[in-house]
């Protein structure tokens, strides 16, 4: 078995949810959450917040740790365990640029009720459903910020 730890966003601008498509060699992978692996030296908010920027280009602040999902998979050698640690995160605009080289195709920020439908893994959409909440109730409060 591999372990793998993870970091990732939901990011929200003016009340729309970042997401990704990723697409592989002509194969559907899905619209997912930017997330990506813990590099050495990193805690957990920096690897989040890198990741998001270096998947999509975009500039976000992080607001509250949303929690932690676990899942795994199969690769020819093993077994992944994948934990993946979850942030709540104001986007700075709606600018968004796929990263190409981790095959992901477009990018754009969605209302909430088109991101749950369009994310493919049933783990990140109840992330987004946590960290929508949490989104709504900060800015109910005006504490969202700009």
């Amino acid at each position: 078995m591999i372990e793998a730890v993870s970091c990732g966003g939901v990011v929200v601008f003016r009340g729309k949810i970042l997401l990704l498509y990723k697409n592989y060699r002509n194969r559907y992978e899905g619209w997912v959450l930017p997330k990506g692996t813990v590099e050495e030296g990193e805690v957990y908010p920096q690897t989040a917040l890198r990741e998001v920027k270096e998947e999509s280009g975009a500039d976000a602040v992080i607001m509250n740790y949303i929690g932690r999902s676990e899942y795994s998979f199969s690769v020819p050698e093993d077994t992944v365990e994948k934990e993946v640690h979850w942030y709540l995160m104001r986007g700075k605009s709606y600018f968004s640029k796929p990263q190409r080289e981790e095959y992901f195709m477009d990018s754009g920020y969605y209302k909430y009720h088109e991101a749950v439908h369009l994310l493919k893994f049933a783990n990140e959409k109840t992330m987004l459903e946590k960290a929508y909440a949490y989104y709504q109730s900060l800015y109910r409060a005006r504490l969202w910020g700009n």
